[in-house]
This record gives structure tokens, C-alpha cells and sequence, in this order.
């Protein structure tokens, strides 16, 4: 019996896409999903140049970009006259190690995984408004299983990222006069250097398989796929709302 193939795929070409944090994990995977399926893709990062990163980023445009700096922001937007589609993926979580309880690192945390996103769709809206993209112009958001539960350790991180969500939905409703289609992505527990100690420490792993209905951790590329969905034109009627990739783990009790 032959095996079916239902692999999809994509065709990006002349579409153009600017990712956030793309030098590594999600946004890295991300970016080299659209590459290949023919986009030109914009990447920032937060290191002086594209060499300065273990991942080969060559094949991508990259700018230098603190997302926590608005000013910094519009200005990138300045040079940059043609969008399709935004990935705000840029955040992190205890920015330099602090303590989230601290109101001061409560804001910073707020600041790079929230205030960050709505910058960058404001900064480029008009671009994205112009797009003839089939299907229509895109913001995507990563947004988190924060964003839904609860998780005592990092309150600013997870008040951003709960926030990202109806933000995303507000946007939708908002600039959907403008061709703009806005949605997030939950990304679940998904194997990336910020979480791969946690595999290596049986009193965090086993609790988190237990929980997955998939019994394995995402990959980057579970997220990219997502994307590469979300943007296409076979999700030109889905706006405002939040894909959950996360191997089931949030639908568990």
C-alpha cells in the first residue's frame, strides 16, 4: 500500500516579511520557512551584525533592532517601504535575570513581549495596508502558554503576553477595513535554547510529558508551519484569533 504524502506547501515569492527576534529559535525557524518557500525576509536581532550569531542568517536582510526602543522601531519602518506580513516574535522572559515582581522589571517585561508588538504594527500598518498580497496582509504575534495560564514565576512576561492575545484580536476587528488580518499563535513547550535545561531535569520534564497528549516537546518548526498557514491565502477568512500549538498540554486538566 502506497504511503499518502500530506505534506502542503507554500509559494511566498515576491511577498515580503519582517520577523522580529529572528536569528534563533522560533523566529530563526520561522524565517527560514518563508526563505524557502521564495519570501524575502527581514530579520531583526539585537546584536551589532548577522555574523555575530551561531545560525547561518546570510539569506536573510538583517537589522539591528531593540525592541524595547520605540523610536528605534519607527525608524526601521522608515526603511523599509514595502510589507506583507509582520511576526512580532521578539521577547524574553526575566529581562537580564531580574526578578519579574520587581515593578521596574514588571514594566521592561511588559515593554519588549507587549508595548514591542503594537509598535511594530503600528509602525508598519501603513506598509501592510498597501500590500496586494492574496489573501491580504498579516501580523502574526507569539504569544505564549502564559497567555492563558497561569505561571507564578514571571508575571510581566505572562500579563504581556494574556494581553498580546486581545490585542491581536482589537487590531483584527480594527484594520480589517485595511486588508489587514491580525492573529497569534500560542506556542506551547517548544524545544529552543531557552527551555532545552528543563528537558535535562527529570523533575520538570516528566511533569510537562505527562501533560502532553503528543508525549514530545514542539519544535521551531511546529510554530513556523503555523505560520506559513496563517499567512496564506487558505486563511484569507481567519482573523482575530489564536492558533494553540502546543501538543495538547493547555487542554489538559
Amino acid at each position: 500500500m502506497t504511503q499518502a504524502n500530506n505534506t502542503a506547501s507554500y509559494n511566498y515569492k515576491g511577498a515580503t516579511i519582517l520577523i522580529t527576534g529572528g536569528s534563533n529559535g522560533i523566529g530563526f525557524a520561522t524565517a527560514s520557512a518563508f526563505a524557502d518557500s521564495g519570501a524575502s525576509v527581514i530579520i531583526t536581532g539585537t546584536k551589532d551584525n548577522a555574523s555575530d550569531y551561531e545560525n547561518d542568517l546570510s539569506r536573510f536582510q538583517y537589522h539591528q533592532l531593540l525592541v524595547q526602543d520605540r523610536e528605534a522601531i519607527y525608524q526601521l519602518a522608515e526603511k523599509i517601504p514595502q510589507l506583507d506580513i509582520l511576526m512580532n516574535n521578539a521577547g524574553t522572559i526575566m529581562p537580564g535575570g531580574k526578578d519579574e515582581y520587581d515593578p521596574i522589571v514588571f514594566e521592561e517585561a511588559v515593554r519588549i513581549n507587549l508595548f514591542s508588538a503594537y509598535h511594530c504594527s503600528k509602525a508598519f500598518q501603513e506598509q501592510l495596508a498597501a500590500s496586494e498580497l492574496s489573501g491580504g496582509a498579516s501580523i502574526m504575534s507569539t504569544a505564549s502558554l502564559t497567555s492563558i495560564l497561569a505561571v507564578p514565576m514571571v508575571p510581566g512576561y505572562s500579563a504581556a503576553k494574556a494581553a498580546l492575545v486581545q490585542m491581536s484580536k482589537t487590531l483584527a476587528t480594527a484594520w480589517a477595513d485595511q486588508g489587514i488580518r491580525v492573529n497569534s499563535i500560542i506556542a506551547g513547550m517548544i524545544d529552543t535554547r531557552m527551555t532545552e535545561f528543563m528537558k535535562d531535569i527529570p523533575d520538570i520534564n516528566d511533569p510537562i510529558m505527562t501533560r502532553t497528549p503528543l508525549k514530545r516537546w514542539g519544535t521551531p518548526e511546529d510554530i513556523a508551519n503555523g505560520a506559513l498557514f496563517l499567512a496564506s491565502q487558505q486563511a484569507s477568512f481567519i482573523t482575530g484569533q489564536t492558533l494553540v500549538v502546543d501538543g495538547g498540554y493547555s487542554i489538559v486538566g
